[in-house]
């Protein structure tokens, strides 16, 4: 029987040692207490976290959040009592910012969560693209964040409004912020022009944005030529100008858009002129042909759209000319050059004077008419003692001579 009391004994002493033992490692893992109780503050709130310690040191604050961390001192000088002021820098940051404390090994941890402001302060707004074309397919992205004073962006389900404004129509249309973003997609119109944009939410409101509307892809147009004659004088101007060219939807083109002239010749040859629209019309010039030509003339934007054919003739603006020997046939001379008035052909008329020997082409002399004459001057010493030919060409005639 006293064994069997002492057993009991014995057994109750290893209860009472357990439970104590129990205890004493809970207060070591309850080192720190928060005694703050709330959980949610405003942005630019000044926030104080406190805490109860059985630590037997003052140990430092660890704050981390979206923007970085940092480490906070308390402001209290008691070790039991912990006070912690969260830096402004941190504090006007919405968002949840992480802390924990760490005393004898034993890690102490917990969140916050920080509102923004609930006035708006400032619209963060994004445009893009400032230019679209028009037709409905093409549209700008106009991306709007109500900010508060401290430039946290609101919370979703902010209510922004969205203004345009294009010639005579006026439009808003209301989106809530979902992930702190509101954005509108604005689709081209069939008019070209400029569009207004805005947007407001809570009686502040955005500055103002402009999309340009542009003209779509070029149609195919058509073709005119002006002329004060159809003489090949190689001297007058022949324009070619465009229809006013425009888009699918009736809108002229934009100024400057390029357009190539090509020229087919009676030879096959092609010649090329360009010129620029401006109002929708671009006007090209080239000057007249030399000698009797046909040309085929049509206008091309490469690869986007084509004129018509347009046919000219240019008449032989010299029917005949005169050729003299003198000096002893050391001098040719040619000309009077008249034109189809009778009246002297305009300097730089190109002549040209080739000789040949034994039908094989020996010299080309190339000048260029003054006063309607052009003069060759023959060295004597060169054609002597053999038979020469002369022929010379103006204006698409040839006329053959014999020395």
């Amino acid at each position: 029987m006293k064994h069997k009391k002492t057993y009991i004994n014995f057994l109750f002493l290893i209860c009472i040692s357990v439970i104590v033992l129990g205890q004493t490692l809970s207060n070591e893992n309850n080192l720190v207490q928060l005694i703050s109780a709330q959980k949610q503050y405003e942005a630019g709130s000044t926030i104080i976290l406190r805490f109860a310690s059985l630590g037997q040191t003052i140990p430092l604050l660890y704050c981390a959040n979206n923007y970085g961390s940092t480490l906070v001192k308390s402001t209290s000088s008691s070790r039991s009592r912990l006070s912690y002021t969260i830096p402004k820098h941190m504090s006007n940051k919405s968002g949840i910012l992480h802390w924990n404390l760490t005393i004898q090994n034993t890690v102490t941890q917990g969140q916050i969560a920080i509102q923004p402001k609930t006035d708006v302060h400032r619209m963060e707004t994004y445009l893009g693209s400032p230019v679209i074309s028009v037709g409905g397919s093409n549209y700008t992205s106009m991306v709007v964040i109500p900010t508060d004073d401290l430039d946290n962006p609101l919370n979703s389900g902010t209510p922004v409004l969205f203004k345009q404004q294009f010639l005579t129509n006026q439009t808003k249309s209301k989106i809530k912020t979902n992930n702190y973003i509101a954005y509108k997609k604005i689709f081209s119109p069939d008019k070209t022009g400029r569009m207004l944009l805005s947007s407001e939410s809570f009686d502040t409101n955005s500055k103002e944005y402009t999309v340009d509307i542009l003209p779509g892809t070029p149609t195919n147009f058509y073709i005119t030529a002006e002329r004060n004659h159809d003489y090949a004088d190689g001297n007058q101007i022949t324009s070619f100008i465009t229809s006013v060219i425009k888009d699918l939807h009736g809108n002229r083109v934009s100024d400057g858009t390029h357009i190539t002239f090509f020229i087919r010749t009676k030879e096959q040859d092609v010649l090329k002129t360009s010129a620029n629209t401006i109002h929708g019309v671009a006007t090209a010039k080239i000057i007249h042909p030399e000698q009797e030509d046909y040309w085929n003339v049509q206008a091309v934007i490469p690869g986007i759209a084509q004129s018509n054919t347009l046919a000219i003739k240019y008449k032989p603006v010299i029917i005949d000319f005169d050729v003299k020997f003198t000096n002893n046939n050391q001098l040719l001379t040619v000309g009077p050059l008249t034109s189809f008035m009778d009246q002297m052909i305009p300097d730089g008329m190109p002549v040209q004077l080739t000789v040949l020997q034994d039908q094989k082409e020996i010299e080309v002399f190339s000048k260029t008419s003054l006063d309607g004459f052009v003069s060759f001057e023959l060295a004597k010493e060169g054609y002597q003692n053999k038979n020469y030919s002369f022929e010379v060409h103006v204006a698409g005639i040839k006329k053959k001579y014999k020395y």
